[in-house]
C-alpha cells in the first residue's frame, strides 16, 4: 500500500482569505490540496476555474494540486489546469466522448491520469483503461455540493477496487471523496483507500491539526 494522503477539499474553506486557509492545512499536516471543479453543468453547482489554481502556485503553494474536475465537456479545460500548475487532473467518463483519449490528454500535459467514479458508476470503465491512471477516485456522495453523508454501499466498491489496483502491479492510487470524516476514514482506509479527500470534516474544525492528526490515527489503527 501507499503512504496514505490527506487531501482538503478547497470548496469548504474561506474563500476570503484562500491562501492563509491553504498554507493552514498543508502546516496542520495535509499532503495534498484538493480542487472541486463544477460547472452548473455536468453537476448542479459552480465553483472554481484555473485561476484559483495559478493563483495558489503564485501564493507559493509547492504541494500537490489534485483536481477532480465535474465539467462536461472536460477536454477543453484540462490544458488550462495542466497550466495553471496542477498535478493530478481526474474526470468522469460519462463526461468525455472518448474516456482513453482524455486520460493520454491528461498525460501529454503534464499531469497524473485519474478517473472518477460516481455511486452508482460501475467499475467496469476501468477494465480498459486502469493501467493507464495514476488515480482512480471513487465518490462516496453524489457530486455537485458539499456536506453531504457518506454512502455505506461505496465500502464494497472500494474493496473491489482495491483487488483490481493491486492486480495490476501499478502504484495506482484510490482515493475515496464524500462524507470522509474522522468516525469513518478508518474504515475507509480497512477497505483499501490510500488518499482521503474531506472538505468540512476539517475546514469546519476548529483546530486543522487536531482534526488532521486523529485522521491519521484512525487510518494507522486501521491496518
Amino acid at each position: 500500500m501507499l503512504k496514505p494522503l490527506i487531501a482538503p477539499s478547497i470548496l469548504s474553506a474561506d474563500f476570503a482569505r484562500l491562501g492563509d486557509e491553504v498554507n493552514a492545512v498543508l502546516a496542520a499536516g495535509a499532503d495534498v490540496v484538493h480542487f472541486d471543479v463544477m460547472d452548473n453543468h455536468y453537476v448542479p453547482n459552480l465553483t472554481i476555474g484555473p485561476l484559483v489554481c495559478e493563483a495558489l502556485r503564485k501564493h507559493g503553494i509547492t504541494a500537490p494540486l489534485d483536481v477532480h474536475l465535474m465539467v462536461k465537456p472536460v477536454d477543453r479545460i484540462i490544458p488550462d489546469f495542466a497550466k495553471a500548475g496542477a498535478t493530478y487532473i481526474s474526470f468522469h467518463p460519462e463526461a468525455s466522448e472518448h474516456v482513453d483519449r482524455t486520460i493520454e490528454l491528461i498525460r501529454e500535459n503534464g499531469c497524473k491520469p485519474g478517473l472518477v467514479l460516481n455511486p452508482a458508476t460501475p467499475l467496469d470503465y476501468l477494465e480498459y483503461t486502469l493501467p493507464k491512471l495514476d488515480l482512480l477516485l471513487l465518490m462516496s456522495v453524489n457530486p455537485g455540493f458539499g456536506g453531504q453523508k457518506f454512502i455505506p454501499s461505496v465500502l464494497d466498491k472500494v474493496r473491489a477496487a482495491r483487488k483490481l489496483i493491486d492486480a495490476t502491479g501499478k502504484s495506482i492510487r484510490l482515493e475515496v471523496d464524500g462524507g470522509v470524516k474522522v468516525d469513518n476514514i478508518g474504515e475507509i482506509a480497512r477497505a483499501g483507500a490510500d488518499m482521503f479527500v474531506a472538505g468540512s470534516a476539517i475546514f469546519g474544525a476548529k483546530d486543522y491539526k487536531a482534526t488532521i492528526s486523529a485522521m491519521r490515527g484512525e487510518i494507522a489503527g486501521a491496518k
